[in-house]
């Protein structure tokens, strides 16, 4: 296994600068920006740190993380995403990826991310107030999209909603909680 750093994600410019930055501070990295490159890639170099986006050009990270950590079990994944919910944090967290973070997202913070030093025991902060009616509406949607690996027909019809419904609630971004 390398100390390699495999960035998987569709956005060229965001994978070259994080490559870049990455390579800088003496990280070696390479860039996959679909998931055959990636399961490839992975096959090929057994890189240490993988960071993942969620969202590859409309499929699901998510079902990436499996067939990652087969090929190479020694690697710790870490999430990016660009629209957090917890469903998918927890989602993540279940298949093997080590943190789930959300976009934007600095290099320190991707790097401490991959720290054997984070606290696992760490309190976390309940909030006062509860998750509005909008926001659980948005984590239930988010969850049975990804039981449905990502399907909108499935989901809608899961949901007993009308497909275009669901498509424009989807194209919205997240709710605040």
């Amino acid at each position: 296994m390398s100390e390699l750093t495999l960035v998987i994600d569709d956005d060229p410019s965001f994978s070259t600068v994080l490559v870049r930055t990455l390579s800088r501070r003496g990280h070696p990295a390479r860039s996959a920006g679909n998931p055959d490159d990636a399961l490839r890639l992975n096959g090929e170099l057994a890189p240490a740190r993988i960071v993942l986006d969620l969202n590859l050009a409309g499929s699901s990270g998510l079902a990436l993380i499996a067939p990652l950590l087969e090929a190479n079990p020694a690697a710790r994944i870490v999430v990016l995403t660009g629209y957090a919910s917890i469903t998918t944090a927890v989602d993540a967290i279940k298949l093997g990826a080590i943190q789930y973070l959300a976009k934007p997202v600095d290099i320190d913070t991707i790097l401490g991310a991959f720290s054997d030093d984070i606290a696992l025991d760490a309190e976390f902060e309940v909030p006062d107030e509860p998750l509005s009616v909008d926001r659980l509406e948005w984590e239930h949607i988010q969850r049975v999209l990804n039981e449905n690996d990502g399907n909108v027909s499935a989901t809608a019809r899961a949901l007993k909603m009308h497909r275009r419904t669901l498509q424009r609630k989807l194209s919205k971004r997240p709710v605040k909680t």
